[in-house]
C-alpha cells in the first residue's frame, strides 16, 4: 500500500480540476478520492479495506483541517450518503500507531468521514464502521498527501491551511522555505505569503467576522503595518475593538462587520486610511481621495465624494475612524491651550 500511496503522490497534480470534473455519484470528489474509491471498488491486488471503529484511530496532529471546525450541517451530504450506504464507499488512510498509544491506528486523511462515520453512531447507526485502508508513510508524505486532498477542498480555510504550513516548515524540512516550497509545487513568493498569514496576530483574525473571511491578499495589506512597533500596536488596539464588536454584532443576530470594512478599519488606525495636515484629515479608499475631515467654527466638516461602485461600508467605516481621531485630537488641543 506504501508503494501505491507514493504512487499517487508522483502523479497527482497539485492544481484542482473544475469542480465539473470531479463529479462522481452526485458528490464532488477530489482525485485523491476518485483514485481512492477506484482502489477500494476494484479489490485484488492485496489492497483489502478493513473496518474500524472511528474511536479507533486518532486524527494526526499535521493535517491542516480543522477537525473541531466540523459540523453536521457542513457535512450533511456526505452524513446522507454514508447513512445511505452503509458506510463510507472511498476508505480513509490510516497507519499504525506507535506502540502504547491510545488508539491502535493514526488517521492522515478522511477526517470529514471519520467525523460523519461517528456522528451517525452516536444517533442511531451503532453498526456503521469506517472503511480505512493501512499505509506506511513518513511524516513528510502523510503530510503532501494530505494537502493534496485539503487543496481541493473548500472548507479548508486560508489561514488553516498557511498555519499547518507554518508548523510543517520546521517540522518535516528543517525550517528550510525553498525545500517546502519545492516539495508542494509552490513559488517561494506563494509559500511566504501563506506564512505571513499565518504569523497574524489573534487579535487580527478575530476581528475578522470568520476566519473564512481572513485571506492572504488581507495579510499582504496587514503585515508591512504590523512591522513597526508603534504602527503595531495602533492595529492591535484596533483589532480588539473591532473583534468586541463583532462579538457583540454575533451575539445579537446583527449583521457583521465586512472583510472589506476590518481592513479598511485597520489600515486607518496604523495612519493608512486617512492623512492629517493641520486641521485637515484626508479620506482615502485605497490610494483615492474620497474626500476630508477638517476643523469649522462649530465643530466639524465632512466632504465625501463617491463612485457609483464604491464601497458604501468601506468608506462610511473611513470617515467614522476619521472624525473621532478629528475630535480627539481637537481636545487634546484644547486642553493644552487651556494648560
Amino acid at each position: 500500500m506504501g508503494s501505491f500511496v507514493r504512487d499517487i503522490l508522483t502523479t497527482l497534480s497539485y492544481e484542482p480540476e473544475p469542480a465539473e470534473a470531479l463529479r462522481f455519484e452526485s458528490e464532488e470528489l477530489s482525485r485523491l478520492d476518485q483514485r481512492l474509491a477506484g482502489v477500494a471498488q476494484g479489490g485484488g491486488r492485496g489492497r483489502t479495506a478493513i473496518s474500524i471503529r472511528p474511536s479507533d484511530c486518532s486524527v494526526w496532529d499535521g493535517n491542516p483541517r480543522d477537525v473541531p471546525g466540523l459540523s453536521a450541517e457542513s457535512c450533511r451530504s456526505l452524513i446522507e450518503s454514508i447513512a445511505q450506504e452503509d458506510g463510507n464507499r472511498i476508505p480513509v488512510l490510516v497507519r499504525h500507531n506507535a506502540p502504547g498509544a491510545d488508539c491502535p491506528y493514526e488517521l492522515l486523511v478522511g477526517s470529514r468521514r471519520r467525523f460523519c462515520v461517528e456522528l451517525l453512531n452516536n444517533n442511531g447507526r451503532p453498526e456503521i464502521r469506517l472503511n480505512a485502508m493501512i499505509v506506511d508513510l513518513t511524516d513528510e508524505e502523510a503530510f503532501r498527501l494530505a494537502d493534496i486532498e485539503n487543496r481541493e477542498r473548500e472548507d479548508i480555510t486560508e489561514l488553516d491551511r498557511a498555519r499547518s504550513y507554518q508548523s510543517a516548515v520546521d517540522r518535516f524540512y528543517g525550517g528550510v522555505q525553498s525545500r517546502m516550497a519545492e516539495a508542494l509545487n509552490l513559488s517561494n513568493s506563494q509559500l511566504s505569503r501563506l506564512l505571513s498569514l499565518a504569523q497574524m496576530p489573534d487579535e487580527v483574525v478575530d476581528a475578522f467576522a470568520t476566519r473564512e473571511e481572513l485571506r492572504v491578499r488581507h495579510s499582504e495589506v496587514l503585515t508591512p503595518l504590523l512591522r513597526r512597533a508603534e504602527q503595531r500596536e495602533r492595529v492591535l488596539v484596533a483589532a480588539r475593538a473591532i473583534g468586541q464588536e463583532q462579538q457583540r454584532f454575533a451575539t445579537a443576530g446583527e449583521k457583521m462587520i465586512s472583510a472589506a470594512t476590518v481592513l479598511s478599519r485597520l489600515k486607518h488606525a496604523a495612519g493608512e486610511g486617512a492623512s492629517s495636515h493641520g486641521s485637515e484629515t484626508v479620506l482615502m479608499v485605497g490610494d483615492a481621495r474620497v474626500g476630508r475631515v477638517r476643523s469649522v467654527k462649530d465643530g466639524l466638516s465632512v466632504e465625501l465624494t463617491l463612485s457609483l461602485d464604491a464601497d458604501l461600508d468601506q468608506a462610511l467605516a473611513i470617515v467614522r475612524e476619521a472624525v473621532l481621531d478629528s475630535r480627539a485630537r481637537l481636545a487634546r488641543e484644547i486642553d493644552a491651550a487651556a494648560d
